[in-house]
């Protein structure tokens, strides 16, 4: 996270908040075999995060009751200085990220059931679908839950950066949020322009 105390958000529901609506993770661990990480959807219940893993991860076998650290990446995007109206700038990068850390435990075979079924409702009406698992064939489901491990981390501490040129005036902001949509990055510009 970057160390300015300017780009610090201390909104840690606003924050979770985020890791709910991004829903998706890196989730680092160190194991005998050295830190591993996991990209995983992640469900975000209160102040805790629900996610499964395969059991073949190599993260599932060292979770339950160690202490994880969940970093969750929003909109983000090169920031070129010819885009300032100051020309003492340099380029650099804005982004938004929030990491997550606590402990794990492993979820219940009823609760792994839950999670899987909150999450397809969750996401599928995101994307305007209504598939459940009553669609698979008889013994699939059960099946795939014996691939599955569900895990919990309940967060015990939030660092969030929003890093979206606040050190910058109206006018520095306005000309790198343009140069940042003109790019392709409309959600990162948006998020720069809010700020003000």
């Amino acid at each position: 996270m970057h160390p300015a105390p300017l780009f610090r958000w201390e909104d840690r529901a606003a924050a979770l908040a985020f890791v709910a609506e991004v829903s998706f993770a890196h989730l680092f661990l160190q194991t005998p075999d050295g830190p591993r990480v996991a990209h995983v959807p992640v469900m975000v219940d209160g102040e805790r995060l629900r996610f499964h893993l395969a059991n073949g991860n190599a993260l599932t076998p060292h979770l339950d009751g160690a202490t994880a650290l969940a970093s969750v990446a929003g909109p983000n995007a090169y920031v070129s200085p010819s885009w300032y109206v100051r020309t003492s700038r340099v380029p650099t990068w804005n982004y938004v990220a929030v990491e997550c850390e606590g402990p794990v435990r492993r979820l219940a075979p009823d609760e792994l059931v839950a999670l899987l079924d909150s999450s397809a409702a969750t996401h599928e009406a995101r994307v305007g679908e209504r598939w459940t698992r009553a669609k698979m064939a008889p013994g699939r489901f059960e099946a795939m839950c014996r691939a599955i491990t569900g895990f919990e981390l309940t967060v015990a501490t939030v660092r969030a950066t929003r890093k979206l040129s606040q050190d910058s005036d109206a006018a520095d902001i306005a000309g790198a949020a343009t140069g940042v949509a003109t790019t392709g990055d409309p959600a990162a510009a948006a998020l720069m322009r809010s700020l003000r």
